[in-house]
């Protein structure tokens, strides 16, 4: 009777656990880029030799840019943004938190 419990583990349960193939990492890349914001990045990757870690966001006519250095806040200037101010060693959340007062 052991021995039919376990075959009946093996040839239902084990199967079910082996075909489940995990899910492709979800990707963040956009299907087109501007010039401009391409070859931002590429100056910030040094052309692919250096791994770069940043967040950004946006508030109102404001947009951030975090890095492990500080944050860099652009502001609007009807058609682009401009660098108004760095904040050497503040995150994000601090950054924006001085615009959100």
């Amino acid at each position: 009777m052991k021995s039919a419990v376990a075959l009946a583990l093996l040839l239902f349960v084990v199967p079910a656990f082996a075909a489940k193939k995990p899910s492709p990492p979800k990707t963040v890349a956009p299907p087109s880029i501007a010039h401009g914001n391409a070859m931002f990045l590429a100056s910030l990757c040094a052309s692919g030799k250096t791994k770069i870690t940043l967040k950004a966001q946006a508030l109102g006519t404001r947009f951030f840019l975090e890095e492990p250095a500080g944050v860099t806040v652009y502001a609007f200037d009807g058609t682009g943004y401009t660098k108004e101010k760095f904040f050497k060693g503040l995150t994000m959340d601090q950054a924006v938190k001085q615009y959100r007062k």
